[in-house]
């Protein structure tokens, strides 16, 4: 009976030690994702990490790749976690699940999180501190709490774009286009494609607002100016200007005509700028939209010809300029052949 106890008993102690470590073999898998992705659960419960925590922690470890069930133990459903798998997928370069702690501690549910990289994929191939940098940069130029998750839901992309490429644009609002810098996180916080658009368009369309149409930056602004294409702002203004509804002010800012705000122009829908500001049928519009773009055609072929006529015209002065130096090289060894000089001498 003793022996049978004492084997009963060591029976029950094995049992409640739990699993021996692993001597040989690799690691389970995804062990490193669960370290940098999964909330580590104490029996007490006292000691549970924060998401910024997480956020400085995977930061140091290696690359990690996703699991389905590491997602589900982040607060995913099994639908949202096969969702984010399948974006990650899609991916063009390697997934890395270490972006998903950065956008839990910004405050994005998991539901806002599946809608963020089923819209961009491309934040899998971010790097943690790379997100952190560029959040951090945002928030320096005035997206605060609240403005700044508004415009990473509406366009995730500005999270996979350098802090040097942002501050270029920036630099360009600020010093070439004298914007403020509220303006400037306004324009941001408006139209936050504007950090992948050309910066030489993104001037040309300030200048044909600034002096072309005589608005100052504060009405583009209010107007949310670069939401719009440069042919629609060129279109809708020339319409205006055909039919005598738009002109560009003097030099002391006065015009014949009252003009419509710039935000009445750009910021409705065609339906409301035909018919409260043009006061014209869509048809009339579409004509005038074929017309103008043939305009635009006929002169991008004469720049074109006008630049291969200038061409030709420097290549000719350059032949007509290269024969009068070889003719006056000519005409001053012919005189030194003459003797003249040695004749004068003698005399």
């Amino acid at each position: 009976v003793f022996f049978a106890l004492l084997s009963q008993v060591l029976r029950w102690s094995l049992q409640c030690a739990g699993p021996t470590r692993q001597t040989s073999g690799a690691p389970a898998p995804f062990s490193a994702t669960r370290r940098a992705l999964c909330s580590a659960r104490h029996d007490d419960g006292s000691n549970r990490r924060t998401a910024a925590q997480r956020v400085q922690q995977q930061q140091q470890q290696p690359r990690a790749e996703l699991s389905l069930q590491c997602l589900t133990d982040e607060g995913f459903s099994e639908p949202q976690a096969r969702a984010v798998h399948e974006a990650a997928r899609a991916s063009t370069r390697r997934s890395d699940a270490r972006v998903l702690p950065s956008l839990l501690a910004l405050g994005f549910n998991p539901a806002s999180i599946v809608k963020l990289v089923q819209l961009c994929p491309e934040l899998f191939s971010v790097k943690g501190s790379q997100l952190q940098q560029r959040v951090g940069n945002l928030r320096k130029l005035g997206l605060v709490e609240g403005s700044l998750q508004r415009v990473i839901s509406y366009y995730p992309q500005i999270l996979c774009v350098p802090v040097k490429r942002v501050s270029r644009l920036v630099g360009l609002l600020r010093e070439r286009c004298q914007f403020t810098g509220q303006q400037v996180s306004s324009i941001l916080r408006d139209s936050p494609g504007l950090v992948q658009d050309n910066l030489g368009q993104v001037e040309y369309m300030f200048q044909y607002v600034y002096f072309r149409m005589g608005c100052r930056q504060a009405d583009m602004v209010k107007a949310k100016l670069f939401r719009v294409s440069l042919a629609e702002l060129q279109c809708r203004h020339g319409f205006l200007e055909r039919r005598g509804l738009y002109q560009t002010p003097d030099k002391k800012g006065q015009t014949l005509v009252l003009n419509p705000p710039l935000k009445d122009i750009l910021a409705v829908s065609e339906e409301t700028y035909l018919s409260k500001i043009a006061t014209a049928t869509r048809e009339e519009f579409d004509v005038f939209r074929k017309l103008l773009a043939r305009e635009q055609e006929e002169e991008d072929e004469q720049g074109e010809e006008w630049s291969s006529d200038e061409e030709e015209e420097e290549d000719e002065q350059g032949e007509a300029w290269s024969s009068d130096e070889e003719e006056e090289v000519h005409i001053r060894a012919r005189d030194q052949n003459t003797g003249y000089n040695k004749r004068k001498r003698k005399h």
